[in-house]
């Protein structure tokens, strides 16, 4: 074991980095003791995880950050002295000398507070543009500088931001608007997922279907149907996942984050859709 004088006191990481961690057989014989904070960022992460976070890993000061390639490297995130909950259910607020927006989406106007909409950002972290790209550019921002970020979040009234989604990925079933983020909250309460990612797949009757991509913890073993049962009653059910898919990884980028885009795809193949 190495002295004490060396060993780590802040961990920074990925959502699937962290859930990798906490799942390792051998957690519990590992000390980590030295810990006392660090920084999850990178991609939406469940309340769930964040809590399981603070409370295993004895990251008590960790914060969650919030940013895009494009304001980087972030503009949005807790502070260490913030509740749990408050670290659980948000990136935290806005950072200094920076602005934020939250846009609703049919209207163009500013959303209500808790409504979601679609996150802008303007400041000095924010791209100059793409390179050699200027078409592209003037798609995300716009002459008052502006960048939107294409992210669906929630403000409260003290600043709290939430991230619900990507407007890329949000799935619209017969009409009905579904954050996957908000499914894979719902589903890292099953006491035997250790991560799961929610993708739409295409449908010719309803356009779009939920499909629920689990990887269960070690050793567990359950059905779709099971799944499925565990849904009824506590979300819509118009949320609840036409298919259940259990699966080992998932396609990420050299920096750890999933791609969901690829994910769909593999899933529409595997489906046969």
């Amino acid at each position: 074991m190495l002295p004490l004088l060396y060993r780590g006191i802040f961990l920074y990481g990925t959502p699937t980095m962290f859930v990798d961690i906490l799942n390792q057989p051998d957690f519990f014989n590992y000390d980590v003791s030295t810990l006392c904070g660090g920084v999850i960022a990178g991609s939406p992460a469940p309340p769930e995880l964040i809590r399981a976070i603070i409370n295993k890993l004895n990251m008590k000061e960790m914060v969650v950050a919030y940013g895009t390639t494009e304001n980087s490297p972030v503009t949005f995130m807790n502070f260490p002295e913030d509740t749990v909950e408050q670290k659980a259910e948000s990136v935290g607020r806005i950072v200094p000398h920076t602005e934020a927006q939250i846009m609703n989406m049919e209207t163009g106007k500013l959303a209500e507070l808790n409504t979601p909409g679609e996150l802008w950002i303007r400041g000095y972290c924010v791209m100059l543009g793409y390179w050699n790209e200027p078409q592209k550019t003037k798609e995300v921002i716009g002459q008052d500088k502006w960048y939107r970020t294409g992210d669906i979040a929630m403000m409260d009234e003290q600043g709290f931001c939430k991230i619900v989604g990507r407007s890329t990925d949000m799935i619209i079933r017969g009409g009905e608007n579904i954050y996957p983020a908000e499914l894979e909250d719902f589903f890292h309460t099953h006491p035997q997922v250790q991560e799961v990612q929610v993708v739409g797949v295409k449908d010719e009757r309803m356009g779009e279907e939920v499909c629920a991509c689990i990887r269960l913890k070690k050793g567990e073993e359950t059905t779709p149907e099971e799944i499925k049962a565990f849904c009824k009653g506590k979300i819509s059910h118009f949320k609840i996942p036409r298919y259940v898919v259990f699966v080992t990884n998932y396609p990420l980028t050299i920096s750890g984050k999933i791609q969901k885009y690829k994910l769909r795809e593999q899933m529409e193949r595997h489906l046969n859709l």
